[in-house]
C-alpha cells in the first residue's frame, strides 16, 4: 500500500481488525520512510458496479460517496456511526448481490431512503428533500406522511 504522505511504495501494518460487522478489515498502517500513519479498509467486492444517473451517463459506484451521503443526512442527530455503517453495507450488499453490473441512481436512492427510515425519522426527511428535490412545503407534509403511513392522507382527504 502506498504512503499518502510521501508516496513510498513500503508501508506496513500495525494493527489489523474486523469492521462493519466482518464485512471489512480495518489496518492501522505505518512508513517507515517519513513516520505517517494511516488506516486503510480491505473489503469484499462482489463486481464492479457504475450508476446510472438520470442524463444516461454512467459513474463508477462510490461507496464512499454513498457513505457521505447518509452521512450528511443524519448530521448533528444522535445516530450511532456503527449504524450507518451497517446501513451502508447493506445497501452495497443489496447492489451487489442483485446481479447487475448496471444500477440506476434512483434506485441507488431508494435503497438510502430505505434505510435512513429505519435509522432516523429527520434524516429521512432531510434526504427525501433533496432526492426528491422538494419545491413547496407540501412536498414535506406528503413525506411526513409517509412516515406516519396514511394517517396524514386520510386527515386530509377529510377536511
Amino acid at each position: 500500500m502506498r504512503c499518502p504522505y510521501c508516496q513510498s511504495e513500503d508501508t506496513q501494518v500495525k494493527d489489523s481488525r474486523p469492521a462493519e460487522d466482518g464485512a471489512a478489515i480495518r489496518r492501522r498502517r505505518v512508513c517507515p520512510d517519513c513516520g505517517g500513519r494511516f488506516t486503510t479498509f480491505e473489503r469484499v467486492q462482489l463486481r464492479d458496479l457504475v450508476v446510472v444517473k438520470k442524463s444516461g451517463r454512467k459513474v463508477p459506484f462510490d461507496r464512499d460517496k454513498l457513505l457521505r451521503s447518509v452521512e450528511i443526512a443524519v448530521r448533528k442527530r444522535n445516530v450511532d456511526p456503527e449504524r450507518i455503517d451497517r446501513a451502508v453495507t447493506g445497501i452495497v450488499r443489496q447492489l451487489e448481490s442483485s446481479g447487475e453490473t448496471e444500477v440506476a441512481s434512483g434506485e441507488v436512492g431508494r435503497l438510502v431512503m430505505e434505510a435512513l427510515k429505519s435509522l432516523d425519522d429527520v434524516a429521512y426527511v432531510r434526504f427525501a428533500s433533496v432526492y426528491r428535490n422538494f419545491r413547496e412545503a407540501k412536498d414535506f407534509h406528503d413525506v411526513l406522511g409517509e412516515l406516519k403511513g396514511d394517517e396524514l392522507r386520510g386527515d386530509e382527504d377529510a377536511g
